[in-house]
């Protein structure tokens, strides 16, 4: 099997049908930004973009990806360095133990990309399926919408 991730086509060894495109990120292409939290697809952790649109890596199985999908993580969110969103998150200081961050950067850069003038309540709404244990929310707020003024 053929996909296509941050840009690069990978041809896969043999893997099951019903393996979580979270396990192949992880293990096959060492993209380990992308983190395993709950592997219900409820707290967020896992969030990559696929074609643009923000999904859980760990409850998506290679069997629902085509070899035309492109696939985005955390490591090719910019093209070298940091995007503005991740700068944004390291000047607010949004990050404390870092594993939700990969997740929650995903879902506010495909949030931000149809919603680059949001407000507050706005982010909140778009974040609130993405979980947090040690309670940066603020900050993490902040930081998205730091990243939304800048673009106004």
């Amino acid at each position: 099997m053929r996909i296509n991730v941050n840009g690069i086509d990978h041809e896969l060894p043999p893997i099951a049908a019903d393996t979580p495109l979270l396990y192949v990120l992880r293990n096959d292409l060492d993209l380990t930004a992308t983190k395993f939290g709950c592997g219900l697809g409820q707290c967020g952790a896992c969030t990559v973009h696929i074609n643009n649109r923000p999904v859980r890596s760990c409850v998506i199985t290679l069997s629902k990806i085509a070899a035309s999908d492109r696939i985005v993580t955390l490591e090719g969110l910019s093209s070298g360095g940091h995007s503005a969103l991740q700068d944004a998150f390291i000047a607010e200081q949004a990050v404390q133990c870092g594993y939700c961050i990969s997740g929650m950067i995903m879902t506010a850069a495909a949030f931000l990309a149809t919603t680059p003038m949001a407000g507050e309540e706005e982010i909140k709404h778009a974040l609130a399926g993405n979980l947090c244990r040690c309670g940066t929310h603020a900050r993490i707020v902040r930081a998205v919408r730091r990243t939304a003024e800048r673009h106004a």
